[in-house]
């Protein structure tokens, strides 16, 4: 395989033959073939570099237009087009050091490109598509002058914004829409009728024949009422979407997000970095958590591109439970794709000899396995907060407290954690599940409206349903939900409050701190409760209570998060 890589990379000219260029694949972990042969023993070069950077699969592109772009640039990046933008580096030894979720850098000194994948069957596509977008900017140069002048209108454009989001008038307070009083109104009303027919009919014949043990169906009333209502609720609704106003799914309100926000800058300041927090247990490696990755590091490369930065925060409940083989492939994946982890002890209320006794509360687990997570997290993040940091502080010093404070959490735990990788949480956090598409291109909008409304606590996307198999029933299931997101979309587009289904949504991190509180029973600071089955829908009610919004986002521009069982 690597020798066809290199083979490509000869006939479509992009390499010199000069030294230290070529093409790389890994084996086995940090084990990579590479060819030529002679880049192996270069010191300090592509090889070296790339097999810390510990990368499935990279290439070196030399070509004119590459060194076109370098000659005179001076700054950090350069331009792709599309508000994306792609890093330069000083030299080849800082590639280790790089954004790694750009999948690509340039080498200022060397005037060479270097481009890495997941896949080795995607490295081509991947070079190509960087080089289509590069020639289209050397090429279109009416375009790149409009560009210039729309950049520096947009720079000021975006200063004026980041001013306006510190002094939280970045947007007005959203109109309420009162549809939704009134469709329920209806529903009450068709209910009445409805049962009032009923109970009439019952009361002639009981005039009638003097037969009063009809009256016993008086114990139905008020569950026949209450299973009477989500029907006629459906039907209102239905009536309503055929005959009733629609524009109001097309527009921005008090609880609904139907048009998509004026978007940060990179100039304008520093992108909020978010945390994409992907609960997991025993789902299968390859089948199920490396598709869902993958999507999540595309999504992560178009908003680093972007000017942003984010990492992947697994909590794995599964990890100490599987064989030891099964975690130690894990583990590999985990850093393969610089992901940080954390796995908590089994459940284990009755310890035999040389066990300690460990609890895995909740019915479900899925809160109590993202506390315990996110305790460990704080933990860290305390430790960092008494390391005193100079002017000459640089990114190595840093990775060099954290792993250090992180070191000492797991020595406090005696070993019962177990974490490795960026285990810090961002500004905001993603929260998905294990099977869950993420569009590339949902971060900024989301991060945008974050930063413009404070008093956004959480933004539902709005999801779909994406199909593996053509069979009639899972066809029939994808249907059934469609319909139940489509009635959910127009009910909060109608005015009512926006549901929180704890996946899918971008949370305020600084609002989970805010409603924390103290679990009684182990005397830890919690988030999600463990004492409902519904512990997303506590965190809606917690944080509406402390004066937060929910509010659900159905934008055109990233359509929607779907699952294997995708977000629009």
């Amino acid at each position: 395989m690597v020798n066809w890589l290199y083979q490509q990379q000869m006939e479509r000219l992009w390499t010199y033959g000069e030294h230290d260029e070529g093409v790389m694949l890994k084996k086995a972990r940090d084990t990579y073939a590479c060819s030529p042969a002679e880049i192996m023993a270069e010191p300090h070069g592509f090889f070296q570099a790339v097999q810390t950077l510990n990368v499935k699969t990279a290439m070196t592109v030399n070509t004119r237009v590459i060194k076109l772009f370098l000659q005179d640039n001076d700054r950090p990046y350069v331009p792709l087009g599309n508000g994306l933008r792609l890093q330069v580096l000083s030299d080849i030894s800082s590639l280790p050091r790089c954004q790694k979720h750009h999948f690509a850098a340039f080498i200022a000194d060397r005037a060479i490109l270097v481009v890495w994948d997941d896949e080795p069957r995607h490295l081509l596509d991947r070079v190509k598509s960087i080089l289509d977008a590069l020639m289209r900017v050397v090429w279109d140069d009416q375009s790149s002058m409009q560009t210039e002048d729309n950049s520096m209108a947009a720079e000021t454009e975006g200063e004026e914004q980041l001013a306006q989001v510190e002094q939280g008038t970045i947007e007005p307070p959203r109109k309420i829409v009162m549809w939704m009083p009134i469709l329920s109104a209806c529903t009450v009303a068709l209910t009445v009728v409805a049962l009032g027919l009923g109970w009439r009919s019952i009361a002639i014949e009981t005039f009638t024949d003097g037969d009063f043990t009809r009256l016993a169906f008086v114990v139905c009333f008020v569950p026949q009422a209450w299973l009477s209502l989500f029907f006629f609720q459906a039907v209102v609704g239905n009536i309503a979407q055929i005959m009733g106003p629609v524009a109001q799914m097309q527009i921005n309100t008090k609880f609904f997000s139907g048009r998509p926000p004026k978007q940060l800058r990179h100039d304008a300041g520093t992108l909020p970095h978010v945390t994409i927090q992907m609960p997991v247990y025993k789902e299968g490696l390859r089948a199920v958590i490396e598709p869902t990755i993958h999507s999540i590091k595309a999504a992560i490369s178009t908003y680093e591109m972007q000017g942003g930065t984010a990492n992947i925060f697994v909590n794995d409940d599964g990890m100490q439970l599987i064989s030891e083989e099964d975690a130690r492939a894990r583990q590999d994946f985990y850093d393969e794709h610089s992901i940080g982890w954390v796995a908590r002890p089994k459940h284990c209320p009755k310890p035999k000899e040389g066990e300690e006794i460990f609890l895995r509360r909740g019915k479900f687990k899925k809160a109590s396995n993202m506390n315990y997570a996110m305790w460990a997290s704080v933990r860290v993040e305390s430790k960092l907060a008494t390391i005193e940091r100079n002017d000459s502080w640089t990114q190595e010093d840093e990775t060099t407290v954290f792993r250090n404070a992180l070191a000492g959490v797991i020595e406090e735990d005696e070993g019962r954690t177990w974490a490795d990788g960026n285990i810090r949480i961002g500004d905001y956090i993603l929260i998905i599940d294990s099977d869950t598409r993420v569009p590339k291109d949902c971060f900024l909008d989301a991060v945008s409206e974050m930063e413009q409304c404070p008093e956004v606590a959480i933004i539902q996307h709005a999801s779909g349903v994406m199909n593996v198999t053509d069979s009639f029933f899972e066809r029939g299931i994808t249907f059934f939900t469609n319909l139940v997101y489509t009635q959910i979309r127009f009910a909060v587009a109608n005015g009512d409050v926006a549901p929180f289904v704890g996946h899918n949504a971008i949370l305020r991190w600084s609002a989970l701190q805010q409603i924390a509180y103290d679990c009684e029973e182990d005397h830890r600071e919690k988030y999600w409760s463990e004492e409902t089955v519904s512990e997303d829908f506590d965190m809606a009610l917690r944080l509406q209570t402390a004066g937060y919004i929910v509010r659900l986002a159905a934008l055109r521009r990233a359509r929607e998060m779907g699952e294997v069982r995708i977000w629009l």
